[in-house]
């Protein structure tokens, strides 16, 4: 069996994973690189994600690269003009040869000795390639490509109409004058329902409790304008900056003056309604602005079908499914020939991917993660994971850009890995993320915690991440670098060795 070696591998063909080889390609020329993507193309998220409406619900001045200004004139962007621009992305900078499709990462092993990964590859007719490499960058995303959330609804193997999660959504699925139910309302629900009334005899949305909703337009007045009047690059970086600031001043107003956001919201909300009755009914959540993420309702298309009757909310819980729809717990049917599970996602477990460091498989739930991106004792691998509260491009690239300092350093003071380690073991852990949505409750005790202080902590506030990882030392205290074998005498015995530092 053939093996292939490179100095870094990138798994991920995606948003993240063109940015990682963009940064690799402009700042470490000289290290040759491969990506590995299990898909048949380039988009990751938006070639997964083939529901009505599909779009995204950060604006794409920030969405979208730092290095590669966003041209539409629409900010809040549909799935296929998002797998466009990545896609273009790609060929504008000569990424598309680095990427082997069709490529399937089983498990990751490395050696100390060698200072090398061997990655296990399952090819598309099963067979296993080896990959080994110096460095993995992980970009695959957080959730499960497999596998959706859909809670055991009782009795809904009696219901005879057509039950879809929007994850794995039907080619050409013909919903044309059906009675649909969309049960959730998250980002998907809240995308899916508006987009379906084009065809739909009627759509509703059952929900079990509220969301913060907020009316946002697909259209930045001022940052066109500043498109038309300025180089492209300019206005892009001043919108993009406008977006940055506004995004994180009102995140910190959200908690520090969270009575204040939840009035401003629910304002906003009823000045779309013409029932105003509806906003304390189905619109007003128990739990604070920013305790789950906020959803964006593109040009008040969701209230726009409320008020003509094409939508329906329903807020109540689910007693079982009968064979025309759906009976809730205050006695009501709701009548349905579709029903859709927007009921969200699966995150990975990062241990169904094992890791193993020199014979050992990591656990990762017992782990911390370094500066939300590299993960303790685990040497040479970073994995890119965005915010939960603004665009997740805007980590990614700090990620990125981050990783190369690394590898330019090793190979500048000829080290050959580098490790976080956690130097204080009376660290307090603390969960990975301070989020209350669903998904992340379900999985949260999967993933490597957070510590209580600097490195382990994390900002999720851009500029604090751009100050440690764009301009701050990499002298933390918490990374070591070493060279290939140092701990291994000619007998492979296990000696001390002193650590070296990064300035």
């Amino acid at each position: 069996m053939s093996i292939q070696e490179f100095d870094v591998v990138i798994v991920g063909a995606g948003l993240s994973g063109i940015s990682a080889a963009y940064y690799l390609k402009k700042n470490c020329p000289n290290k040759t690189f491969t990506i590995l993507e299990r898909r048949e193309q380039i988009g990751g998220t938006w070639d997964l994600f083939r529901y009505p409406g599909v779009r995204s619900d950060s604006d794409m001045f920030t969405l979208g690269y730092s290095f590669k200004p966003w041209q539409s004139d629409k900010s809040i962007a549909p799935g296929d003009s998002i797998r466009n621009y990545v896609k273009d992305t790609a060929k504008e900078n000569d990424i598309e040869k680095h990427i082997q499709f069709q490529q399937k990462l089983i498990s990751s092993s490395w050696s100390s000795k060698e200072a090398r990964w061997t990655l296990d590859v399952e090819q598309n007719d099963g067979s296993i390639q080896q990959v080994r490499t110096n460095f993995v960058m992980g970009c695959s995303g957080y959730y499960n490509y497999d596998k959706a959330y859909t809670p055991d609804f009782n009795g809904i193997e009696h219901f005879k109409g057509q039950v879809v999660h929007p994850q794995f959504w039907p080619t050409n699925f013909d919903y044309s004058d059906k009675k649909v139910v969309v049960i959730g309302s998250g980002a998907t629900a809240v995308t899916l329902v508006p987009a379906m009334t084009d065809k739909a005899a009627h759509v509703t949305m059952l929900q079990r409790s509220p969301t913060y909703m907020a009316n946002l337009p697909s259209e930045d007045k001022l940052a066109n304008t500043l498109k038309r009047a300025l180089p492209p690059k300019l206005a892009y970086a001043l919108t993009r900056s406008k977006k940055i600031i506004f995004g994180a001043g009102f995140f910190k107003l959200s908690r520090t003056r969270p009575a204040m956001v939840k009035k401003l919201l629910l304002k906003g909300v009823a000045s779309q309604l013409k029932d105003k009755s509806l906003v304390k009914k189905h619109f007003t959540p128990s739990y604070n602005p920013w305790d789950e993420r906020l959803c964006a309702v593109t040009d008040g298309d969701m209230f726009k079908g409320i008020n003509k009757g094409n939508i329906s909310v329903v807020t109540d819980h689910i007693e079982q499914f009968t064979e025309n729809g759906i009976q809730l717990k205050s006695g009501v049917i709701l009548e349905a020939d579709i029903v859709i599970t927007a009921t969200g996602l699966v995150l990975k477990n990062p241990n169904d991917t094992p890791v193993f460091v020199d014979g050992k498989q990591v656990d990762f739930p017992s782990a911390f993660s370094y500066k939300g991106m590299m993960v303790s004792e685990v040497p040479n691998m970073s994995n890119t994971v965005g915010y939960t509260n603004a665009s997740w491009t805007l980590k990614a690239d700090l990620i990125h850009a981050y990783v190369c300092r690394l590898i330019n350093y090793m190979g500048k003071s000829n080290q050959d890995y580098c490790v976080a380690k956690v130097e204080n073991p009376n660290m307090d852990p603390e969960l990975a993320m301070d989020f209350s949505s669903g998904y992340v409750k379900r999985s949260i005790h999967l993933l490597p915690k957070q510590g209580d202080r600097k490195p382990w902590k994390l900002f999720n506030n851009y500029f604090l991440d751009f100050l440690s990882l764009k301009m701050g030392s990499l002298q933390d205290g918490a990374i070591e670098f070493h060279r290939a074998g140092e701990f291994f005498n000619s007998q492979e015995d296990i000696q001390l060795s002193p650590k070296s530092t990064a300035s």
